[in-house]
């Protein structure tokens, strides 16, 4: 077994990686760019070194650095985790000319599979069921139009070097698809290097679900399973679970036998999966293969009770594969959510900055955690925005979401917005916990799993109002405790006056919407208004981030994080509601962009300028289109009417909040 071993990436899978080395006794190296030095990939390993800046091109993506590295630390294999360099043919070449161990597949294999069009011509030799469609190397835009009109429409354009959703565009009619195939290639050549794609028929409402399959050095191949991964929004896996609701024993061992076929077929060793698209009535078409381990892979080893990285390190060290196929025996159901740094409410925008709190459930048999910052790290601009990985296990998948839902409820995040409201709407919705989602009906239903702009009910802001007043009540109780006349009248938060009863107002913002609740009494018993409503309050007490109290006379435990800042809680029905407190007697609104102006929301590069100065445009019209943590992103115009001035350029790093278009008044 190696001693040392060099993990070229970074964030939750280099975390990840290091864990099982330092259980097996393994030396671990990380490598970090600039805005990395303080992560925590970097403090968890046993030595770390500097690779450039803070662009992937300047650092993980540098092949040559990374080897210089291996070589001056003295490792003896670098495992690549995911993303990155994780299936780029030419790095595991040079690992190998190197004399340092590749913990992957051969190169051959990833130079068959890990190029979509690639996979699907030997797929196609091998009678793999293959989806219609283009894969060849002509990729002139007239010739891919005319392949695109015999495939049919509607069809999928793919990155052929691609994975994780980039470079992938839905095309429903022939008008769409020039401009389509342009934003896939920016897309596919900004991630991968590769602007070559491939064309698919798109298969309506189908399920995603993939297949792990490892092979090792002797020729014994193997798959552990398979792992639906249909939840999934713009392409990117949102839910992944095993075992799939959706099979039967019949169509998994079918498709258990395919997925082995094609790893066989490239004499495929270490981590990999291969992916199908299945239709509605269980035929299935072979996807792609990811020869690499995959971000879901942790419901995989909650069922079958393995450590997946373990068998890559053990594996790529020539050991055979520790079990055969009839000795995998899975028990219970996995689930896996992914917390990201992004505002559902604003089309997913990435998100950045400091994570001021970040509490998550503790970890237990039934609960796992896997990432990669902690409370205080800062979310870069330069990665992908994902806090953690929760994955959850149980005895079938009923118990498993349960557990899902009270672990999500347990996740408190300030500092970036976060998706965890979304994730918690969807576990609750009836499609997903009936088994029923296919990969395209997030984009379709989107507003069922968003907060959107309905209004709080008057039963939540009295919720939220108590809780506010309780924890303003025991800071003053505190100070007054601690001052020199701990008895005086002045030192009560009643709102006590003579000669009348106190009236305190509690204020709370919800986007950007100012809600005033009248509060009469103190110490837990309170008259609340809210507009014509009132609510009579009886021995509220807060404790444990949780608030119980009788509201007009009934009962309700309600789990509510409240400070001087904000009132985060839960209703009845599960649902989050993050408030933030306001001056009760002063309030300024927000000022946005306005209608006359377009300003950058996040920092990023300005790919591609559709539009110049006096230009007549329709409110909506795309007139920017801008890349920031590994997205593109679409700016539109607010309103109709004509550009006074551009202050943006094709290429140029722009930074948060600067204004990038005007309109004339």
């Amino acid at each position: 077994m190696f001693e040392r071993v060099l993990i070229a990436n970074r964030g939750e899978i280099a975390c990840r990686v290091i864990r099982t080395c330092r259980r097996m006794g393994i030396h671990t190296i990380a490598v970090y760019s600039e805005a990395d030095k303080d992560a925590q990939h970097v403090r968890l390993a046993d030595e770390a070194w500097p690779i450039g800046g803070p662009r992937p091109a300047d650092s993980y993506l540098r092949g040559d650095a990374i080897l210089d590295v291996a070589k001056n630390s003295g490792a003896q294999a670098i495992h690549p985790g995911y993303g990155f360099l994780s299936e780029n043919t030419g790095f595991a070449r040079a690992c190998t000319d190197a004399g340092i161990a590749f913990i992957g597949p051969r190169p051959e294999s990833i130079d068959a599979m890990g190029s979509k069009a690639a996979a699907k011509a030997l797929m196609e030799k091998h009678q793999v069921p293959l989806v219609p469609g283009y894969h060849g190397e002509n990729q002139d835009g007239a010739f891919l139009a005319e392949q695109a009109r015999k495939t049919g429409f509607p069809l999928m354009i793919k990155a052929a070097a691609g994975g994780g959703g980039k470079g992938m565009r839905i095309v429903r009619a022939e008008k769409e698809f020039a401009d389509a195939l342009a934003s896939a290639q920016r897309e596919a050549a900004s991630s991968f290097g590769d602007t070559r794609v491939i064309l698919e028929r798109y298969v309506e409402h189908p399920r995603h679900i993939e297949f792990q399959v490892f092979g090792d050095t002797q020729g014994h191949v193997i798959h552990l399973n398979e792992r639906e991964c249909s939840a999934q929004r713009r392409y990117q896996k949102v839910l992944e679970e095993t075992p799939s609701p959706f099979l039967t024993p019949e169509r998994r061992k079918a498709m258990g036998e395919a997925a082995v076929a094609a790893a066989k077929a490239v004499n495929y060793v270490g981590a990999g999966t291969v992916e199908f698209i299945v239709g509605q009535d269980g035929t299935f078409f072979f996807m792609e293969m990811n020869t690499r381990l995959q971000v879901e892979h942790p419901v995989t080893e909650e069922t079958l009770g393995l450590d997946l990285v373990e068998w890559q390190l053990r594996i790529t060290a020539g050991e055979p594969l520790p079990l055969q196929q009839e000795q995998i025996h899975a028990r219970g159901h996995a689930i896996e959510v992914r917390l990201y740094a992004e505002d559902p409410d604003q089309n997913f925008l990435p998100g950045s900055g400091k994570l001021r709190t970040l509490k998550l459930p503790a970890a237990s048999r039934h609960v796992r955690l896997d990432g990669g910052v902690i409370e205080g790290d800062t979310v870069t601009i330069f990665y992908d925005p994902m806090i953690a990985k929760l994955i959850v296990y149980d005895t079938d998948r009923t118990q498993a979401l349960q557990r899902l839902r009270e672990a999500l409820a347990e996740c408190d995040i300030v500092g970036p917005k976060s998706n965890i409201a979304f994730l918690e709407r969807l576990v609750r919705h009836p499609v997903v916990i009936e088994g029923r989602i296919d990969t395209g009906y997030l984009d379709r239903h989107l507003s069922e799993f968003l907060t959107g702009d309905a209004a709080p009910s008057d039963h939540v802001l009295f919720a939220a109002a108590t809780a506010a007043l309780l924890h303003d009540e025991k800071i003053i109780a505190d100070s007054a405790r601690h001052g020199d006349d701990p008895h005086s009248p002045w030192s009560r938060a009643d709102a006590w006056r003579i000669g009348h009863a106190g009236k305190r107002i509690v204020a709370l913002s919800l986007r950007e919407q100012r809600y005033e609740i009248e509060a009469h009494g103190h110490d837990g018993n309170y008259q609340l208004q809210h507009g014509e409503a009132r609510c009579e309050v009886h021995g509220a007490r807060h404790a444990a981030d949780v608030l119980s109290a009788r509201f007009d006379g009934q009962g309700m435990r309600l789990p509510i994080i409240v400070d001087g800042e904000r009132v985060s809680l839960h209703d009845i029905d599960g649902q989050r509601h993050a408030f933030a407190r306001a001056a009760a007697f002063a309030w300024k609104s927000k000022e946005g962009a306005g209608g006359n102006q377009i300003i950058a929301p996040m920092p990023g590069r300005i790919v591609l300028v559709k539009a110049q100065v006096g230009d007549n445009v329709e409110e909506g019209q795309e007139l920017l289109v801008m890349e920031a943590m590994k997205m593109e992103l679409a700016l539109k115009a607010p309103r109709a009417g004509t550009i006074e001035s551009l202050s943006a350029t094709q290429g140029e790093f722009v930074e948060a909040d600067a204004v990038l278009v005007r309109f004339k008044s």
